[in-house]
């Protein structure tokens, strides 16, 4: 394999496909994990999947992901909108990092237009569902190859 990408999920993505379907779809994060796989395999990555409704652990992840993954994908719920700490974490790390979301949060809430991890993250992906993630693979795939 080649280089290693963590995918974190933030809180309540583990009741993807209950939770909300209106806005979130009946995708469930088994399934999103399932297609990660599925494509970084297939652009030559491996990935780490990883959801936890805890922020302390996210950061955790974060900081321990130096020296063991070479870039991260974060969906961090709404944890977007209110963690400086997760943010700090990103920067200190210093590894590549796109920022994923399910829905379109400038469609929605007010509060949702602000992103801390956007501050620290190399690029932004919204909309577009579980899609989102297998663009984001892709677009970490392409900044591995800029680095060489």
């Amino acid at each position: 394999m080649g280089k290693s990408v963590l995918i974190l999920n933030g809180p309540n993505l583990n009741m993807l496909g209950k939770r909300e379907p209106e806005i979130y779809g009946s995708t469930t994060l088994a399934d999103i994990e399932q297609l990660c796989n599925a494509h970084a395999t297939s652009i030559g990555l491996d990935c780490t999947f990883m959801q936890s409704n805890h922020e302390g652990e996210l950061v955790e992840a974060i900081q321990n992901a130096t020296g063991h993954h070479s870039g991260i994908i974060i969906n961090a719920a709404a944890y977007t909108h209110t963690s400086v700490a997760l943010m700090d974490a990103i920067k200190a790390v210093g590894l590549p990092c796109i920022e994923v979301h399910l829905s379109n949060v400038f469609s929605r809430e007010s509060f949702r237009h602000t992103s801390y991890i956007s501050l620290a993250a190399t690029g932004v992906i919204c909309g577009l569902g579980a899609k989102g993630y297998v663009l984001a693979l892709d677009a970490l795939a392409d900044t591995f190859d800029q680095q060489k």
